[in-house]
């Protein structure tokens, strides 16, 4: 009896986080919104453009609703202006229809409102076919104005959720699969290998690198879900921190595809009975690439968490994981030097699995973060600044002509 309302909660709670069921809810309910506003302020019996303007316009996110109501809004207008200009050359025919919905599309291409182009043109052709032209035109324009205000206000009043633990758990989700494939590809080492089972190591490794375009799309929406909302203070920092975190598991990710390559070529050069590696380098090579891959997850648990306790239990595991790392990887190198010289067959491959397990830990090293991190910050920080100073310049441009225009009336005046 007590656990189907735990079990009912879990799922009202995974369903409170899931981004098509929190869409689908806001927009019903601005959409409704708008229309009863609408239906006080219109002319019109049914102002169905008001709610049709809120289900485009309310987005899961703040920034994504501002950008979108801007240029809904924008379309809108220049489709009528489009209309009220050719209905007062020429009427509605069959040439004139296409003058119209050639001249939107071209036009909506200009004016930069993306995916609302059509918009323009649909705007145009309803208002060119009524026979109240103005009083048509201008209900639209205001319908579009109301359910691009409600939807607006709407995320602004009831803040939208945001994104960020969804985007941490991919990025975790990323890494512990990472983790489990160099666990996977460091169990062939120390034994014989046939091909076919290194190539499908290398198959799960380009997969993996392919999971990147998912991960990115989920931190996209984090990050536009921090851009402009009222409960974030430190949206930039916060960006920042996940974008770079997933660019260096995005590195770290192409180094395993590579890694797990070199383990193929080498299984080629083997026979199906014959070990990829010595007993004594393989063991060193599991132990290295099962800190690797512990090191990994720690780091993306430390780019995702957001509590300063949580991120110091990370950051001293990942120190952890990084030293015990390159403490083995000394050691296997020192053997793996001996076996080389001994049998030096395949030498460069044996080399490149440490120059690869190289690049790994150091992006995954705290210095190359800080460092990299620092340099974002400071790269945002200029465009800020010149973002403000071309602001600045435009003002006092502006400013000194006015001052101008003042000391040049009176030299006038005065001259007659």
């Amino acid at each position: 009896m007590d656990l189907l309302p735990e079990s009912l909660t879990a799922k009202l709670r995974r369903g409170a986080r899931d981004p098509f069921a929190v869409q689908t809810l806001r927009a019903t309910v601005a959409a409704t919104l708008s229309y009863g506003v609408a239906t006080q302020l219109s002319s019109e019996p049914a102002p169905l453009t008001a709610p049709l303007t809120a289900l485009l316009v309310v987005q899961v996110t703040v920034y994504s609703t501002l950008k979108t109501s801007v240029r809904r809004v924008v379309s809108v207008v220049v489709g009528v202006l489009i209309a009220i200009g050719f209905s007062a050359v020429v009427g509605l025919s069959w040439w004139s229809l296409g003058l119209v919905i050639l001249a939107s599309l071209v036009i909506g291409r200009y004016v930069r409102v993306e995916e609302f182009v059509q918009e323009v043109a649909i705007s145009a052709m309803l208002i060119l076919g009524v026979t109240k032209l103005a009083s048509q035109a201008w209900d639209r324009v205001l319908e579009t104005l109301i359910g691009a205000a409600v939807g607006l206000l709407f995320n602004l009043l009831f803040a939208p959720p945001v994104w960020v633990d969804t985007a941490g758990e991919s990025i975790e989700d990323l890494a512990r699969r990472a983790r489990q494939l160099l666990l996977d590809i460091s169990e062939q080492l120390g034994r014989p290998t046939p091909v076919a089972r290194a190539v499908e190591r290398l198959h799960e490794a380009r997969r993996l690198d392919q999971a990147i375009a998912d991960v990115d799309a989920a931190l996209r929406q984090a990050e536009d879900s921090l851009r402009f909302n009222p409960r974030i203070s430190e949206g930039l920092l916060s960006r920042l921190v996940l974008r770079t975190g997933l660019d260096t598991l995005e590195i770290c990710v192409v180094v395993i595809r590579v890694l797990a390559r070199s383990v193929t070529d080498l299984a080629k050069r083997r026979g199906p009975q014959e070990q990829l590696f010595p007993p004594e380098v393989a063991v060193g090579l599991e132990e290295l690439l099962a800190h690797v891959g512990g090191a990994m997850v720690s780091f993306a648990v430390l780019v995702t968490t957001q509590v300063s306790r949580n991120a110091e239990e990370a950051e001293e595991r990942l120190t952890a994981e990084l030293a015990a790392a390159l403490a083995t990887r000394e050691n296997v190198a020192q053997v793996l030097l001996r076996k080389v010289q001994e049998h030096p067959e395949a030498w460069q491959l044996h080399g490149s699995m440490l120059a690869e397990i190289d690049r790994i830990l150091d992006e995954l090293d705290l210095e190359h973060r800080s460092r990299r991190l620092m340099e974002e910050l400071d790269r945002a920080s200029l465009v800020s600044r010149e973002r403000f100073s071309g602001l600045a310049r435009l003002r006092s441009v502006l400013r000194g002509g006015r001052r101008r225009g003042e000391r040049e009336r009176p030299a006038v005046g005065a001259g007659r």
